[in-house]
């Protein structure tokens, strides 16, 4: 039966085709083979692995007489060699499951057949593949030969799951990324430091693992792993009377009298390496343009038929994790593995609350306000491009450091900050969040909220350094591109200076691009004090790039 995993999470979630398996100390019992005798019959040093010491003799002669003594060695070790505990069961229940099976081992072909004639359950045709040191393929810890296999069966390197007992496999899996398994049966001292993204005591540990990495059925996920996930949610907000559980169908929060209860909605498709922190964030920001503290949030998650239970709980744990940093209770929702989409789905539903004489209504803009962006125009879309289109780019030449620096700007897509900085004391008389088709249709659409046109001097806006050449690689308007993490900040003339003031004051970039105007809605541009065509966009740039590329 399954034991208890020692390591429990994979950073996104996997999902599992093929598993290659170490032979000696992994589906032979640990023991069969004594190193130090071969070394010492051969003269290889302590730490040199004996296949590469017998490579590098130089002397034809020396070099086969230690191939021989080697044969010997592994040919007595498999004579005595006798099946690991749950090893054979777990070959026929990874198989049961349509995974491929492999061996990849350093020893001689018929070192492993000896050794499987001791074996009652089990024999070289239930593997489908038996890679050996006499097969065409460098040894571990290369990782040809976990490339081979994967190769073989039409996988992808991170749908192979390695397992062994010895730093050499976990070096060959690394190489070839794949996931990996240390099987640490004896405490070993020499392997306490070895990189590896599980480590177990016993093959019983790999039923949960693999698992993990295998399709859920179409349907609700099942209540007893729905329960688990929500017991690592905790719910400390005494105002929620009731909380998220099996068989929940709603929350229940109780409310002061002198609050105001702010609501908000948004599905979520992009990113999903990190749809979990990106859905708290995107539905907690227009939240704080009111002035409100985000407190609740509900989600509906529809992963696609396919999904493995690794990839729901690291969703699910990304959600958690972002709402306890930013004091947001996860208080419900619904999950669900479904055919009606192609790619995680996640549906917030954020709440939170402010006093009624400190919430913010777009129609206090007046004419004369300063309207001021924060960050730089596309903070959201230069992370989605880096993240989505990296391979794009780099064929443009972007280098890899500018792609990856790129892809680390989604933790900047949150504008809580800056929010609540502009809404103490009354400062700002309105704040719009930059989300779908970019700056250019945030500020019509603050124009057209507030009722008043906007004035905007293009020299003023700003842009990242890593966004103008994403956008240029890619043929994308900057003004275009989706932008959460900027925030368009409206403000009495007279407060301008202060506020720009307080929030760079704490770090936060930001500029005044323009004036609000005693006009009907709609956009005036400018550069260098002459007019100019304000952009419209039909789509949004990100959106029309995943349709043409």
């Amino acid at each position: 039966m399954p034991g208890r995993v020692r390591t429990v999470s994979v950073a996104g979630g996997y999902r599992l085709r093929l598993v290659v398996l170490d032979f000696d100390g992994t589906i032979t019992r640990p023991g069969a083979l004594d190193f130090k005798v071969i070394r010492k019959q051969i003269g290889c040093p302590e730490g040199m692995p004996v296949l590469e010491f017998i490579a590098g003799l130089t002397d034809a002669r020396q070099r086969q007489t230690a191939r021989a003594a080697l044969d010997r060695f592994e040919a007595d070790g498999a004579a005595a060699s006798r099946p690991n505990d749950k090893a054979e069961e777990l070959v026929h229940w990874l198989k049961a499951r349509g995974l491929k099976v492999a061996v990849l081992t350093r020893n001689s072909r018929e070192a492993v057949l000896r050794a499987l004639d001791n074996f009652t359950g089990l024999t070289c045709a239930d593997f489908d593949l038996v890679l050996t040191r006499d097969d065409p393929v460098a040894p571990k810890p290369a990782g040809d030969g976990v490339r081979h296999a994967a190769e073989r069966f039409n996988v992808a390197p991170h749908e192979v799951l390695v397992v062994g007992d010895f730093y050499l496999d976990m070096a060959a899996g690394q190489a070839a990324g794949a996931l990996t398994v240390l099987l640490d049966s004896q405490d070993d001292p020499r392997l306490k430091d070895v990189a590896c993204d599980y480590r177990i005591r016993h093959l019983d540990e790999l039923w949960p693992i693999v698992s993990d990495g295998l399709p859920l059925p179409p349907g609700k996920l099942p209540n007893h792993m729905l329960g688990e996930y929500l017991a690592d949610i905790r719910c400390a907000d005494p105002s929620v009377l009731i909380q998220p559980g099996v068989g929940e169908d709603i929350a229940a929060v109780e409310m002061p009298a002198d609050e105001v209860l702010i609501l908000k909605s948004d599905p979520i498709t992009f990113a999903n390496d990190a749809i979990g922190r990106y859905a708290v964030l995107v539905n907690a920001n227009d939240i704080a343009t009111a002035g409100a503290q985000p407190r609740w949030l509900l989600t509906t998650l529809l992963w696609p038929v396919g999904t493995t239970p690794s990839r729901v709980r690291s969703t699910m744990q990304a959600l958690g994790a972002t709402c306890r940093e930013l004091g947001i209770t996860l208080c419900g929702g619904h999950t669900e593995i479904s055919d009606a989409v192609q790619r995680l789905v996640v549906v917030g539903m954020m709440a939170g609350t402010v006093r009624r004489a400190d919430l913010i209504d777009k129609q206090r803009m007046q004419p004369g306000d300063w309207v001021l962006l924060t960050k730089g125009v596309a903070v959201e879309g230069t992370a989605i491009m880096a993240r989505e289109f990296g391979p794009y780019l780099a064929q443009a030449g972007i280098a890899a450091a500018d792609i990856a620096a790129g892809r680390d700007l989604l933790d900047q897509i949150g504008i809580l900050a800056e929010a609540r900085i502009a809404a103490q004391g009354g400062l700002a008389t309105a704040m719009h969040d930059v989300t779908e088709g970019g700056l250019a249709t945030a500020l019509e659409e603050l124009s057209i909220a507030g009722g008043h046109g906007i004035r905007v001097d293009m020299d003023r806006i700003p842009v990242l350094d890593l966004t103008r050449r994403f956008c240029a690689a890619l043929g994308l308007d900057p003004l275009g591109v989706i932008g959460s993490g900027s925030l368009l900040i409206a403000c009495r003339a007279a407060d301008g200076p202060r506020l720009l003031a307080r929030l760079r004051a704490e770090k936060v970039a930001v500029e005044h691009i323009g004036e609000v105007l005693a006009a009907p809605p709609g956009i005036t541009a400018c550069r260098m004090e002459e007019p100019v065509r304000w952009p419209r966009f039909e789509t949004d740039e990100i959106a029309r790039l995943f349709t043409t590329i």
